[in-house]
């Protein structure tokens, strides 16, 4: 899990790696795949457009939805690519957080996580989780994986993430954090036909640079 040249020093602190070995051993199921097709939905209280800049900004209890994905943040700023991509720019307020959630592909099984900003690209599917980040793995209500850090880089379509440690992370003294519950207190074991598979970290992601 090799981090970018150009992240800050304070950032390139590794988590746990044995520990993150080890959610590689079974593989990784993708998030739900039906969400891909589906359109943007977004619920404001106020909000203003720019038709040169095809840019929208939205404020107050902003909701967006793609199929099972869901983002929550109070204030929003979506912009639209040349060529028809959508970049969401989401920030929270103070003690409340942008939320994110989304279904797998594995029934009863779902991907949510927090942080103060949350960057979402529909070009490339990836979400940047930036200050106070964590991310975890839900079977029903119970958490089966949880990762902390700094800035969590993740990608929807194959649930592969890299973490990064530093002084906005929510793990004391900067550090990144793993926690694996251990079967018995998560979830019954899984089925032979639908296997629960957990998230996996990357070897190779690399953060996306500020344009």
């Amino acid at each position: 899990m090799t981090l970018s040249p150009f992240s800050p020093p304070l950032l390139r602190r590794h988590l746990l790696l044995p520990a993150l070995a080890l959610l590689l051993s079974v593989g990784a199921a993708m998030a739900e795949r039906a969400d891909r097709d589906k359109p943007i939905n977004i619920d404001y209280d106020r909000g203003g457009v720019d038709l040169v800049k095809q840019r929208t900004e939205f404020s107050g209890n902003v909701v967006l939805t793609k199929g099972s994905m869901q983002l929550r943040a109070e204030h929003m700023d979506v912009r639209e690519t040349a060529d028809g991509y959508k970049q969401a720019y989401a920030n929270g307020a103070t003690g409340k957080p942008v939320r994110f959630r989304q279904a797998r592909d594995v029934p009863g099984e779902f991907i949510e996580g927090w942080a103060d900003q949350v960057e979402y690209d529909t070009r490339s599917d990836t979400m940047r989780f930036i200050g106070n980040a964590v991310l975890r793995r839900l079977r029903g209500s119970t958490v089966a994986d949880e990762v902390a850090g700094a800035i969590i880089h993740y990608d929807n379509r194959s649930e592969v993430f890299s973490i990064e440690g530093g002084q906005a992370s929510p793990h004391p003294a900067g550090r990144g954090r793993v926690v694996m519950m251990p079967r018995a207190a998560s979830a019954p074991g899984p089925t032979a036909s639908e296997p629960a598979l957990p998230l996996q970290p990357s070897l190779n992601l690399r953060p996306r640079q500020p344009s």
